[in-house]
């Protein structure tokens, strides 16, 4: 739930852009990043439409659709982990783990979360 559409990251580039007033416009620069990372994603999500893995057991978790290339919470994760100004270490593990999460889940395949995580990190790169 918590990297549901960027959720956690627009949370955190909010509260960084209140309390930390000087870094605000890279704040801003990391919400875009996580928003245009979520808006590809679901483009590529709708173009590519591949399917979610098959599980013979109950899902661990639901999701909003079956399409799993490539994974939101990795590209988002990754988006934000290179374009928040907060220490890296702390912004990868949780990147990490969210994308993992996935996984573990069952609810993607390893390419998807390194699709995402590669989308992710590009926009990072491109946007202003």
């Amino acid at each position: 739930m918590l990297g549901e559409h960027g959720a956690i990251w627009f949370a955190i580039a909010a509260v960084g852009a209140v309390a930390d007033p000087d870094r605000r416009p890279e704040y801003g620069r990391a919400a875009r990043a996580v928003l245009i990372a979520y808006g590809a994603n679901q483009a590529i999500k709708i173009a590519v439409r591949r399917r979610r893995p098959r599980r013979d057991e109950p899902a661990r978790v639901r999701t909003l659709s079956e399409l799993s290339y490539p994974s939101a919470h990795a590209a988002t994760s990754a988006a934000a982990a290179r374009t928040l100004p907060l220490p890296s270490a702390a912004l990868w593990t949780l990147a990490a783990a969210l994308a993992g999460s996935r996984l573990y889940l069952g609810v993607h395949y390893p390419t998807d979360t390194l699709a995402g995580a590669a989308l992710g990190g590009a926009v990072a790169e491109l946007v202003p």
